[in-house]
């Protein structure tokens, strides 16, 4: 019996065992016969993949928005993705910004997400961690008050309750650090329930409408609605958007942005339309991929 490597893989072909970076061979791999000339060209070529790239780029950060970019809305990032991920930080350093709060980011990027990238902004960098230690934070509460606050949720409450739309489920105001989440559905709606109100949406524009009867009634509050994901939209004072996250970058003068809401109205569209950063406007998470490949790994 022999054992043959080729650098972090290692195989022999009795045991038929793969060691590290399993997820990147592939089923095709698992298909041969393992010890052939083939599988061991196959394993030369997965190393030499990632081997070959440039060392990391001082001076650059690559800034990615979760849903949509790195992930399907609410959905767990693929394997493959967080895989991506790992390598490009050996090129860049890689930072995400989900309108989301931690939890949720979490539960779509991994447990150990803050130690997983050099920096994440959860609701947009008001909560801001780098190299997994919390940077800063900014608290809504404090900065509008309970009376302002509550007048709002109010309204919107009442807005909603009169709202004619198929279903309703519930958690229709979300509270977070540095901001108000507002589904006009409710949260607690299932995925197929999140699906069908996102169509129902794109016809009869029920967030849109919702927006601009919040924006002229709570003008004096100076807030920003941002329409995001499927089924609702944030609310925070002006400034609090996505630019926010880049003054925790100011050692970055290069700074790329990846998101797919990057129109006039979408959560990516101030911190991509900023003059700080060059923006990149994904249509998915596969394009993420491959947009990535050109930019930074091109010598893959």
């Amino acid at each position: 019996m022999w054992l043959c490597c080729f650098g972090k893989y290692c195989f022999c072909p009795k045991l038929r065992c793969l060691h590290a970076l399993a997820q990147l061979t592939e089923a095709r791999f698992f298909a041969m016969d393992v010890g052939t000339s083939e599988s061991l060209l196959f394993l030369h070529a997965q190393q030499q993949k990632y081997t070959t790239m440039a060392p990391r780029k001082p001076g650059l950060v690559a800034l990615f928005d979760v849903d949509g970019t790195l992930t399907a809305p609410r959905k767990v990032a693929t394997p493959l993705m967080l895989e991506l991920m790992k390598e490009l930080r050996k090129v860049v350093t890689v930072g995400v910004v989900g309108g989301s709060d931690l939890s949720k980011i979490s539960e779509q990027l991994g447990r150990t997400v803050t130690d997983d990238y050099d920096y994440v902004f959860s609701e947009n960098g008001l909560v801001a961690h780098k190299d997994g230690k919390l940077i800063g934070m900014q608290s809504l509460k404090l900065f509008l008050g309970e009376e302002k606050l509550k007048e709002f949720i109010n309204f919107t409450l009442h807005y909603i309750a009169d709202l004619d739309i198929p279903i309703k489920r519930g958690t229709f105001i979300e509270f977070r650090n540095g901001m108000l989440n507002v589904s006009p559905i409710g949260r607690n709606c299932s995925q197929v329930e999140r699906d069908e109100f996102e169509k129902y949406d794109k016809v009869h524009n029920i967030r849109p409408k919702m927006v601009s009867v919040l924006r002229e009634k709570f003008a004096h509050l100076n807030l920003t609605f941002s329409i995001g994901g499927q089924i609702s939209f944030d609310v925070f004072p002006q400034g609090w958007d996505k630019t926010y996250c880049l003054r925790y970058l100011d050692e970055f003068p290069e700074i790329h942005f990846f998101g797919d809401k990057t129109y006039k109205g979408g959560n990516d569209y101030e911190i991509f339309e900023s003059e700080r950063t060059t923006g990149h406007t994904v249509t998915s998470p596969e394009d993420t991929v491959e947009m990535c490949k050109a930019l930074f790994m091109s010598g893959a």
